[in-house]
């Protein structure tokens, strides 16, 4: 795909996120799928799966997190097989602290799958508002 068409496919697959259905953006996320969570802070890491990434990740998120929680794209760049997000969350916690952060994201992906996701965002936020990375959660390097 071009970076056109893959800047294309971010785009909508992140409109529909943000609009709380996430389904087309799952569907998206490949198999065999590196996400890596930039940083020097608990949740730093490289997930390897979607299957981690969801039960991990995103399950432990599910679980601070009140519904209806969004991520809103803002800018996309696109060049060759990379799209750059720009995003801002905007989330709440089950008991009911805003959890708004900011995000870049960047999705590498081949043949209309996301094989690769990089993720930068205000740490210090992540840790004060959803705490520590649980270490049980956390692949074994």
């Amino acid at each position: 795909m071009t970076a056109s068409a893959n800047k294309q496919l971010m785009q909508e697959l992140l409109a529909k996120a943000a609009a709380c259905d996430r389904a087309a953006y799952v569907a998206a996320i490949a198999d065999d799928v590196t996400m890596v969570i930039t940083g020097q802070y608990s949740w730093s890491q490289t997930i390897r799966g979607k299957e981690a990434l969801l039960r991990d990740l995103h399950g432990h998120l599910a679980s601070l997190l009140a519904e209806g929680r969004r991520t809103l794209p803002l800018r996309f760049i696109a060049e060759d097989d990379l799209v750059v997000v720009e995003a801002k969350g905007e989330m709440r916690t089950r008991a009911g602290r805003a959890y708004d952060n900011d995000y870049c994201l960047i999705f590498r992906l081949h043949e209309g799958r996301i094989v690769e996701i990089r993720e930068y965002c205000d740490s210090a936020l992540t840790e004060a508002v959803l705490g520590p990375f649980p270490a049980s959660l956390r692949q074994a390097s």
